[in-house]
């Protein structure tokens, strides 16, 4: 393979880290104290959910999240955290990578209908099997320094 500047391999891990910084950005501009004190995020989901179209996005809602809001707010921003974190640094990189792209397709699943979001669902996990495919921890990773995968 070719490329300019950097190896393709570099070029991989470049990207495993801008989507890295685009979950970390996706953490830090998230009003915490909204979502775990006042529960807005996952009370914004509820009403997207309640009048979703795909009765199974509803119940799968009111059955895993409904009854738990305040746990699941924090695995969602906890989550986008441990994603970021994970591939900015290469750490436990194809659990990361999944990871996002789990949410992503969540993310893509209840909002459906709100296109205003759905490129950057899309291009995210498009990157997440990008990089998973081509095993982006290979250099610039705690796991390429490690040896692991």
């Amino acid at each position: 393979m070719d490329a300019i500047w950097l190896s393709g391999a570099d070029w991989l891990a470049v990207l495993r880290i801008g989507l890295g910084l685009w979950w970390l950005e996706s953490w830090r501009h998230k009003d915490k104290k909204a979502w775990f004190e006042r529960g807005t995020g996952i009370a914004w989901a509820a009403d997207v959910a309640a009048k979703h179209r795909w009765t199974a996005v509803r119940s799968g809602f009111d059955t895993m999240v409904a009854p738990r809001p305040r746990t699941m707010a924090y695995v969602v921003v906890y989550a986008e955290l441990a994603v970021g974190l994970g591939l900015v640094a290469g750490f436990l990189t194809p659990a990361a990578l999944v990871g996002g792209l789990l949410l992503n397709v969540l993310y893509f699943t209840l909002m459906i209908h709100d296109w205003a979001e759905q490129g950057q669902n899309a291009m995210m996990a498009l990157i997440s099997l990008v990089a998973l495919f081509a095993m982006s921890w290979q250099v610039w990773s705690v796991d390429a320094a490690l040896g692991w995968f």
